[in-house]
C-alpha cells in the first residue's frame, strides 16, 4: 500500500508550494485593495490610515506595508484598480456611440456606489495642497476633456461652427455634469435618477453643439454683468 501510494501526494504537495504563495499573495493584495477603497471612500486619503485599512482587511499594519510599501503606493494601487474595472470601450467608440457609452457608464455606476464614492472622494481631495493623487486626477481630466472634445467636434456643423472655446466648454460641461450628478446621487440617491439626469444633460449639450453658432441662446454671459 505504501509503495503504491507514496509517489502520488509528492507532486501535489509541490504544486501547492509553487502556486499557493502566489495565489495567497494575490488574494491578500485584493483584500487590502478592497479595504483601502472602503477606507478612502469614507475617510479620504488624509483621514484614512493604514491601521484602518489593516483592521478592515484583518491583518497588521506591517502586513499592509509588506504588500504595498507605503500609503502613497496603496493610493495609486486603488486608483489603478478603480480604472481597471472600467471599460476601455469609450476610446474605440466614435460620434454618438461614444456618448451612448457614457450613458452605459452611468448605468453601470448606478450599480456600484462604493467605487463611485471612492472616485468622488479621492478626486475632490486631489485639489488639496500636496495630495499625492493630484497628478493623476489632473492628467485624467485633461485626457477626458480631449477625448470628449474629439467626439464633440464631429457634431459641430461645418456651415455654422462653434468656436474652439465653445467646443471646449461643451466638453468640460459633459464631464462636470457626470461627476456632479454622482455627488448628488451619493448624498441622496432617491432625489436623483443618475441615468435619466445624465441622459438629459448630455443630450442638452449635444443639441446645443449641433444647432451651431446661430442657435438662440436663453442666457448669455453678458447678462451676468
Amino acid at each position: 500500500m505504501s509503495e503504491s501510494t507514496s509517489p502520488v501526494p509528492t507532486p501535489k504537495k509541490r504544486a501547492r508550494k509553487k502556486q499557493g504563495p502566489r495565489e495567497g499573495t494575490a488574494q491578500r493584495r485584493q483584500e487590502i485593495l478592497d479595504a483601502a477603497m472602503q477606507v478612502f471612500a469614507t475617510k479620504g486619503f488624509r483621514g484614512g490610515t493604514l491601521n484602518d485599512v489593516a483592521e478592515l482587511a484583518g491583518m497588521t499594519h506591517a502586513g499592509v506595508l509588506h504588500h504595498f510599501g507605503s500609503k502613497e503606493n496603496l493610493l495609486q494601487a486603488v486608483i489603478d484598480y478603480r480604472d481597471s474595472v472600467d471599460s476601455s470601450e469609450a476610446h474605440a467608440a466614435y460620434g454618438l456611440d461614444f456618448f451612448r457609452h457614457l450613458i452605459a457608464t452611468a448605468n453601470l455606476n448606478a450599480t456600484r456606489p462604493g467605487i463611485v464614492q471612492t472616485y468622488v472622494v479621492l478626486s475632490a481631495e486631489a485639489v488639496t495642497e500636496g495630495n499625492p493623487g493630484s497628478p493623476y486626477f489632473t492628467g485624467r481630466f485633461e485626457g477626458l476633456r480631449e477625448l470628449v472634445l474629439s467626439q464633440i467636434r464631429a457634431l459641430n456643423p461645418a456651415d455654422d461652427p462653434l468656436t474652439e472655446t465653445e467646443l471646449r466648454s461643451a466638453a468640460s460641461n459633459i464631464i462636470a455634469l457626470m461627476d456632479g450628478l454622482q455627488v448628488q446621487w451619493l448624498l441622496n440617491p432617491g432625489s436623483v435618477d443618475l441615468v435619466d439626469a445624465t441622459v438629459f444633460g448630455i443630450d442638452a449639450v449635444l443639441r446645443a453643439v449641433s444647432a451651431g453658432a446661430a442657435r438662440r441662446r436663453i442666457i448669455t454671459a453678458d447678462e451676468s454683468a
